[in-house]
């Protein structure tokens, strides 16, 4: 599938945009919490940088660096989450 230029420019755009938003809720905070999602955010957004870049380079290969970044990104969250809460157990 070969996007139109106009088209890789504007979610370029797009994508830098959701990065620097990204970036000031986690700089800016006000609370931990808000950090943490900030970076899942930002996560989220690698992820969904890796499968354009796929799409726009024709290559698989990316597909399964963003799965797995994808789920590190998600545990990594997740045990940030689990300090935050104290680090109960269940």
């Amino acid at each position: 599938m070969n996007l139109p230029d106009w088209l890789q420019l504007a979610l370029l755009l797009l994508f830098g945009g959701a990065v620097l938003l990204g970036l000031a809720r986690l700089v800016l905070g006000p609370q931990a919490p808000d950090r943490i999602v900030a970076a899942d955010t930002l996560a989220v957004i690698a992820t969904a940088g890796l499968v354009l870049l796929s799409l726009v380079l024709e290559s698989a290969l990316y597909l399964d660096v963003a799965l797995v970044y994808g789920v590190l990104a998600f545990v990594g969250v997740v045990a940030l989450a689990r300090i935050i809460e104290g680090g109960a157990r269940p």
